[in-house]
Formats: structure tokens, sequence, C-alpha cells
């Protein structure tokens, strides 16, 4: 491994002089759109609850047809009694490549020591709603249809406590209503924090670094079913989800990994085995990740596990895991092949490159509308420290993206350096999500960064094929359709995609499906897999427009 870790590092050193005469993909609009937000962090990082927060949502929230974006911050441990330290931010598309901070007036901005967000019509009046996660209390903003939020998680059930990451909803039991998971990672009493540096498991190569997780106690996690009457219970013990061990969960994804029109949730935990909860349809879940495949590494190795992408990248109809890691552990890719998933990590080629790497948010999407599902991934240390000292081949505290061109034949080619200096900037990121913020069908990217400025980078491929995009609307105990599945068959090829809340990492993804079409002109079929298992078809759909189909 040590000689893989050594190609990838000298590989990434060369990278700035190639990338200067290379061809734009994304150009960095953050400063010109108006955007100006910044996560705080305690420069040191001397306790883990320092290092993890960064979530970032893609969301319609005025409905006019166009992505707005919000960013959580947090807070440090010197100022955590002070809610207004810290101040997330919403921002309103315009349409022009322009957005406006309409954060003071919409009630988002101090949701406390924040962390992940999703977002789900969860009233079903056909407007988002927001869920952002943080230590103490979650907060559910109601959407109040004018622009404001209201939070309505203690009188809703939701509140939860202690140091949630990830969410994410969808319909487990199917009875048409939105249910909510969220993961846990440790315990922490901001009053007695581990000390700096204390024992073993607070170095790394030799010098004094943050505690955890390992060394520390693990949290339990949440799952809230939804009464139907405004209010969630409480029930992952009797739903088989709590994680009585106290494994260190942070990305979430659920998705029907059997086909059975049950949805399934999958729990990356860190530097702890993952789960895979199959639903039994009765309310109940059984976790069978280590016989599926997607517990652990190819050689049995726990690992840093962080960030979650889904997505059928070798369009066969099954959908196949990304999960990122801490660095020299190496990013595992879990093919789906039908009853269990296989580790081809190295046989795809995604591997030997990330090994320097801490990975953070992910994401599977065709950024060149070639119809192969490409991957990218944010990366960032938790430790500043290592700045100091420089060992071997890993990279610093600030690192560069990954990003992965799918060749389909089921390996990928690392191209971040191909495509301008703004994918090999080194940043510490953390949430990143994707979607369209123009409309021009070119998959944009947005991440949230510690230590500096988010990006907000946009697509400007010259050379890239037709395009898709699909906005569901279903049924009022489930607006978004989520859970839902749609393929589309353009030619020989035939494109699956789900719709998600809650991926990556502690991030949510536009929930229009796109679509890259290559040189097809039209969609010959458009099916759609409803979450009541009922199906909806369209034929002969031309491409580069957006097709909304309603339940």
């Amino acid at each position: 491994m040590r000689s893989v870790v050594a190609l990838a590092g000298a590989v990434a050193a060369g990278a700035l002089a190639l990338a200067a005469s290379q061809p734009v993909l994304f150009r960095d609009i953050t400063a010109e759109a108006g955007i100006t937000f910044q996560h705080h962090a305690a420069p040191e990082k001397k306790y883990i609850v320092e290092s993890m927060s960064g979530g970032v949502a893609l969301f319609d929230y005025d409905r006019d047809g166009l992505l707005d974006i919000y960013f959580v911050d947090s807070l440090t441990v010197a100022t955590a009694k002070d809610p207004t330290a810290a101040r997330s931010a919403l921002y309103r598309n315009l349409g022009n490549g322009k957005f406006a901070d309409v954060t003071d007036k919409s009630g988002l901005a101090h949701p406390g020591w924040g962390m992940g967000v999703c977002t789900a019509d969860v009233d079903g009046d056909g407007w988002e709603d927001l869920y952002v996660t943080g230590l103490g209390k979650n907060r559910l903003y109601r959407n109040n249809h004018d622009g404001t939020f209201t939070d309505i998680a203690e009188q809703a059930g939701v509140a939860g406590s202690g140091w949630s990451a990830g969410c994410g909803f969808a319909d487990y039991d199917r009875d048409g209503r939105l249910d909510l998971f969220v993961s846990r990672y440790v315990k922490i009493d901001l009053d007695h924090l581990p000390e700096f540096g204390r024992d073993k498991t607070c170095e790394y190569r030799g010098i004094a670094v943050q505690c955890g997780p390992r060394g520390l106690t693990g949290e339990s996690d949440f799952l809230f079913h939804n009464d139907g009457n405004g209010r969630f219970t409480e029930v992952s013990k009797q739903a088989g989800v709590s994680d009585p061990n106290g494994y260190f969960g942070l990305g979430v994804a659920w998705f029907d990994y059997n086909g059975d029109l049950w949805p399934d949730l999958y729990v990356a935990n860190d530097s702890t085995a993952n789960f895979l909860y199959r639903n039994n349809g009765d309310g109940t879940f059984k976790e069978v990740a280590f016989p599926t495949g997607v517990a652990v590494s190819e050689d049995g190795a726990e690992q840093g596990s962080m960030g979650v992408a889904l997505g059928d990248y070798l369009n066969t109809g099954r959908l196949s895991l990304f999960v990122t890691n801490f660095s020299e552990e190496y990013n595992d890719l879990y093919r789906h092949d039908g009853d269990h998933f296989t580790d081809v990590s190295f046989g795809s080629k995604t591997a030997p490159s990330s090994l320097p790497f801490v990975g953070w948010g992910t994401g599977f999407f065709d950024y060149d509308n070639d119809g192969l599902l490409d991957l990218i991934v944010v990366n960032g240390h938790v430790y500043p420290q290592l700045d100091k000292v420089r060992l071997g081949a890993s990279a610093g505290y600030r690192q560069r993206k990954l990003l992965y061109h799918n060749r389909g034949d089921g390996t990928f080619d690392e191209v971040a350096a191909q495509y301008g200096r703004v994918m090999i900037d080194e940043r510490v990121g953390r949430g990143l999500a994707v979607g369209d913020l123009d409309n021009d069908g070119r998959l944009d990217i947005v991440i949230n960064n510690l230590d500096g400025v988010p990006e907000v980078l946009h697509n400007e491929l010259a050379d890239r094929g037709n395009w898709l995009l699909v906005k569901l609307t279903g049924p009022r105990g489930n607006t978004d359709a989520i859970g839902a599945v749609v393929t589309a068959r353009a030619g020989a090829v035939t494109e699956t995609r789900v719709v998600q809340s809650g991926t990556s990492y502690i991030s949510q993804n536009d929930m229009r499906l796109h679509f890259g079409l290559g040189s097809a002109a039209q969609v010959e079929l458009l099916d759609v897999r409803w979450p009541d298992g009922t199906t909806s078809k369209m034929t002969n759909v031309k491409a580069n427009q957006i097709v909304a189909i309603k339940r």
C-alpha cells in the first residue's frame, strides 16, 4: 500500500502545473454570484466536535423553479453558549447567475451548533421544509410559503438530543407519510471534553491531535415514525435500527437495494463497520451489511466512513454504493451484483488516487452528459497540526478534489487536474451537493468548506451531450416522490435514478433527476416506479428539457 500512496502523492504534486493549460469544466462563481458565507471554525481544532460540520442543501424553497442554497454553520467550544456566534445562510437563486442572502428574513440563521441538513415536504403542502442536525437539538423548519420558516421540531417530536449528523426522509412503512432517520456520532459533554493529545487515541503519526472517535463513546441512532397528525414517534429500538452498540454514524442513504419495493437503509459509520438495514416490510429491519458485502473494506478492515453516494454507474438498473474514508484506507466502491455487493475499489481504479486523502462529500453525477455516471469527492483533513510535520506522501490539512470520469467499462479515470485549478485548489472540504443551478442541463456543484468560503462551481463544459431533467410530484403525503425510481431508455442505453432525501456527507442534492443522453435526441421510454409500486410511462420524450410528471 505504501508504494501506491507514494505514487498517488507524486501525481498530486505535479497536478498544478498540468491544470493551468487545460479546458474549464467548472468555474468558481461564488464571489460573483454574491455568496459571502463563511463557515466558522476554531483554528486549532483541538476537539473533534470542531472538525465535522458543514452540510449544504440545494432545494427550491420558494417554488420558482430555481435551486436555492442553504449552508450549515457551526459553533466552536469557545462560542458554544452563544447560538448567534455562528450564522447559517440561505441564498435565493435570482436566475441570472446571482444569489441574494435572505437568511435574516427566513429565520434559518441560527440553528445552534449545526452539522448536516436534509429536505422534504414534511407536511405535504407542496413546499419544501428543512431539517438541520447538530449538537444538542435538531431543527425542523416548516416552510411558511412567504420566505420564512418556523422551527417545529419540539412539537413534532423530532428535536432529538446528543450529537446528530446525517439525516434522510423516506416512507419506510409505505403508509404514504414520510418518516425520518437521523444518525448520531459520539457522546460529547462540552464541560468535560477529552484533553488534547491525552493518550494514544489522541495521537496521529506521533503528534498530538484531537481525541476521537476511537477512544470515545458512540451514540445510538434515531428513527422517527410519522404518525400522520403533525407528530413523529421515535421507534428505532422497535424497528431494529437504533445501533445499541453506539457506532459512529455519519452519512446515510435510503434505497430499495433488493427491489421488493420496501426502502432499505445504509449508514456510514466512522471507524466502525457500516450498516445495511434490510426492510422486512413489517416495520422492522434486519442488519445485513456483512453478508451483503458493504460493511468493511475488501480486506475486512473497518474504515473511517463519512460520505455516501448512490448510483447506477454501470447502467444495469442496480444502484451501487460509494463510500468516502480516511487517508490510507481508500474510498470504497461497492458494485451491486444483484443479491450482494462486491468491493471493486481497486478494480475500478478509484482506490489508488484516494489513499492520501480524507474524503467527505461525494456524488455520482454525469458531468458531461454522455450517459455514464461520473464521481466527485471533496477532501480535507481533520488535523491542522499535520501541516507542521507533513510526513511521507500524505496530503496536508487542505486537500484537493477527486474527479472520476466513467470509462463505460467498469473503470474510472481520475481527471481533476485536466479541468483547471478550481478542481485541484486545496480546501478543507466537507459537505457537497449536486444540482442544476441554472436549468441548462449541466450539473453544478456546491461545497461547504471549513476554514474558508464555500465553492459554487458552475458547469461550463462546452463539449457535452444532450440531457433530460425529471421533476416528480407525488401525492400529498410525499409530494417529492422520495423513493421513486425512474428509468430512461435512449437508444441502447437505459439509465436508472432514484429520488433521495439526504445523501453525500450530511447534505442534500437536487431531487430532480438528471439523465445525460449523449447524442440521443429523445428518450424512447421514460418509466416511473412510484413509492407505492404503481408506474407511469412516457414515450418519445424530446431531449434538452425539464419534464414534470405528477402521480
